[in-house]
Order: structure tokens, then sequence, then C-alpha cells
């Protein structure tokens, strides 16, 4: 096998575009090759992955700093920070490819055939002008849970996959990325639409249209033309300079972002008032129809292990009128025994527990959505980007430390997002009342003042 043949050219192309690979990651042969050959093959690049930068040991891979206390006992370097894609040691190399394999043009490569309504087509049309006149490379949209957000970016992604450009649309959470995947990959059927996060071990087959984890951007270098970067608030990327480092080099050097989200963070809500970054703004969802404004209950959870009679009461009331719905919980530890207390109190019911490490979690949150679960109770692992079509929404514990304002107004969110199902119920069931709880309704309530409520 030499990599300067012509028939290898493809594998080349699949293997590396866009990409920055650990050399041991690769299989032997081609490691070897590339050794061997590194002088002949000037389109790859071999760079030593933690690197000295101005008195400061790099990885070249994420961009943190490489603390000298990080040492094995070989004597090596390795980063901690990007551990979980792989130990990256400084005896290490990456492979990178210095020539970009471009796409076809296209004539449309919107395939959707739904339509936008004319705020959403409003938006959209302005977002893709402003990056078309290149007069700011960030933008960012925000738009009310349910307002379409998805469905907002196909005209901007089917502008920059016409041209034969790359697009990635990347969010923080598993659970998001496998529900836009279907709905994405329908959208544009023309072209090579691929999945990437830790859950998934299809082969990458150098897609022009990849949807992703932000962690999975710390295996992509100068990759992407359009970078849109989903629920921008959401953990883990808020806050972790090094996920923040991974999308700004996955761009090309003139590539372009967009942020998306329902509760921006403060940090580019203040950009914007500095007019540093172009704000576009959704008061409506898609259906027309206001969010759902919390209920609050007062009371206790539990009366031993049993669910207290308010409670009990809720939730039978619930079940007679053959609602189905979503229980929210703050914590994993709470999960088995608030199931227990359910089917004490609900017997009939089919129900299951699913949270971030559960083994079975996509095929338990496909079995809800598809119906045949009655309750699903979850952490704040489903606060954010899922859609469930005829829910209510119980928030137990709303006054938990691990519920942010942010958490409750997306977690509101999951209710009444269907057109035909727009009166989904929201009870946030709290011991006491408190400011995050005070600040989520009336966030919401704001919300329905700005959409026209």
């Amino acid at each position: 096998m030499v990599f300067v043949e012509q028939d290898l050219i493809q594998q080349e192309r699949t293997l590396f575009n866009g990409r920055q690979l650990l050399l041991s990651q690769l299989p032997d042969e081609v490691a070897t090759i590339l050794v061997e050959q590194r002088q002949q093959l000037c389109h790859l690049e071999l760079i030593l992955a933690i690197q000295d930068e101005h008195g400061q040991k790099i990885c070249q891979r994420c961009g943190s700093i490489v603390p000298i206390c990080q040492i094995l006992p070989s004597g090596y370097y390795y980063c901690r920070q990007c551990l979980v894609m792989g130990r990256v040691t400084s005896r290490d190399y990456l492979v990178r490819l210095n020539q970009h394999f471009e796409y076809p043009h296209q004539v449309n490569s919107l395939t959707w055939t739904g339509q936008l309504t004319s705020a959403q087509a409003q938006v959209a049309n302005h977002i893709l002008q402003q990056f078309e006149q290149q007069k700011r490379p960030e933008q960012l949209l925000w738009a009310v849970t349910g307002a379409g957000k998805t469905e907002m970016t196909f005209p901007i992604i089917a502008a920059f996959l016409n041209r034969g450009q790359r697009v990635g649309f990347v969010s923080p959470r598993v659970d998001v990325c496998n529900e836009l995947f279907p709905r994405v990959k329908a959208a544009f059927n023309t072209s090579s639409v691929g999945l990437l996060h830790g859950q998934v071990h299809d082969r990458y087959q150098n897609e022009q249209l990849i949807i992703a984890t932000v962690h999975q951007l710390l295996r992509f270098y100068q990759a992407f033309d359009l970078l849109i970067v989903d629920e921008v608030d959401a953990f883990p990327y808020v806050g972790d300079p090094m996920l923040q480092r991974a999308v700004a080099r996955a761009i090309r050097p003139k590539g372009q972002r967009l942020y998306l989200s329902a509760t921006p963070p403060a940090s580019l809500l203040l950009a914007a008032r500095q007019n540093q970054l172009p704000l576009h703004y959704l008061a409506r969802r898609f259906h027309g129809r206001a969010l759902p404004v919390p209920q609050l209950i007062l009371g206790r959870i539990f009366n031993g292990e049993q669910f207290t009679s308010k409670l009990q009461n809720l939730l039978q009331n619930w079940a007679a009128q053959h609602r189905r719905f979503l229980i929210f919980l703050p914590e994993i530890s709470d999960l088995k025994l608030t199931a227990q207390a359910l089917q004490q109190c609900l017997p009939k019911i089919v129900m299951a527990t699913v949270y971030a490490a559960d083994e079975q979690r996509l095929t338990k949150v496909q079995d809800f959505r598809e119906g045949r679960l009655d309750v699903l109770l979850t952490t704040t692992i489903l606060e954010r980007g899922v859609t469930f079509s005829d829910i209510d929404v119980l928030i137990l514990a709303a006054n938990h430390r691990n519920y942010t304002t942010a958490s409750l107004v997306q977690i509101a969110g999951r209710a009444g997002r269907a057109a035909n199902f727009a009166n989904g119920r929201v009870v946030f069931y709290s011991e006491y009342y408190t400011l995050k709880i005070r600040r989520a309704v009336k966030m919401i309530q704001h919300l329905n003042r700005q959409g026209g409520f």
C-alpha cells in the first residue's frame, strides 16, 4: 500500500479531509507509510501533538496548556483536558491534510417539503444575507423553545451546500444530535450526511454535512465553511474554553458560525448589545400558540416511601385523562425511589427511567416518543432539543440547586411543541418558592408578551 498511488487518493480524502487524527489511532500499515514517506506527502502534515509555545506546552488537538505536572512515568507529557477523546502525549503525532477536497455543487440541495412561516423565513433570510455579505463571521439566533430553529437553518445550510461547501451542525447533547440527524438527513437527502458522537460507531465517510456533539470537533481542523452550534448555553459547552476553542479551530479561515439558543448565555447577549454579534430574535412558536406557563405547586414529594397525597392526586388526575407525561428529577439517585413510588401510585402505567449513562437510553427515548411508554422519568439530559408530540411535563423538586433558571425554561419548553397538541401542561412541583422558579415563570410570561400573547 503506497499513498502516492493514484487509486488511494480517495482513501486519503475519506480519512483525513478536514480532520486531525492521532497517528497512533490509524491502522498500522497507514501509520507506517505516513512516517516513511512523510517527505513525499506534501499534502499531509505530521505535527507533534504537544509543542512548546512561548515557554508553555500546548496541546495541538485541543489548544489547552499542559501543566508540567502532567507527566507520565515514561517522561512524556500528556493532555488531561481532551483525555475523553483518547490520550495525547508529547510523543504522539497528529495527522492533518494540508489541502481540502471540495464537494460537488448542487442546483438545490434542500429536499425538505415543509414551509417556513413568514416570521421564520424573514429571520432565515436575514441571517443568510448577513453571511453572504460577510459582515460578521458569527451570528446568534435567539428563538423560543418550539420556534422551529432547526427548520430555520435549512435555507442557510442549503446555500452553503449548493456552493460545494461543508457544514457542521453540532450540539453539546447526544440526544439533541440523535433527534437532529434524521430530520436533517431527510431535508438534504441528495447530500452526504453523517452522525458523530461517542455512542455511534458508523465509519466516518467524509460527509459534506456533519451532525455531531461538540466534543467531536476535537477531531476536526479547519474543516467547515459553516458551523451551527445548537444549544450554545448548554452544559458542557457553556463555560468550557476547550470546547469553545474546538469550535473556533474547526472553522476554515473564512468560515462562519451561527449560534442557536432559546436561553442565550449572558456573554453572547452582552456581545449583541455592544454590536459585536448580530442578533436575530423570534418570540413565537411555529404553530402560533403561546408557551405553556408553568403552574407552581408547593409541597413535599414523599411521605415515607410513597408520594404525598397532593402529588398522588396530581398524577392520578393526569392518568385519568389519559395523559402521557415526562417527569424530571434533579439527580440520578432519585430515579429508583421515585419510579417505585410512581408504580405504586399508578400500577397500570408503562414507564421507564433514563439517565446519561443508561445503555438503553436511545431505545427508551424512542419508545416514549412513539407512544410505547406512558411515563418517562428522566434527569436533565432531556431538558432541551428533544420533541415529544403530546405530553405534560412535571418537574419534581424544582427548587433543587441542579436546576437553573435557563434549565427550568428549557424543560417547560418540552410541552406544547406540536401543532396538533399545543396545550400541554407544565408543573413546577417544589417544597418552597425560589428566585430561580420566579425568574423562569417571569421569563416565559415575558416571551409570550413579546410573541403577541
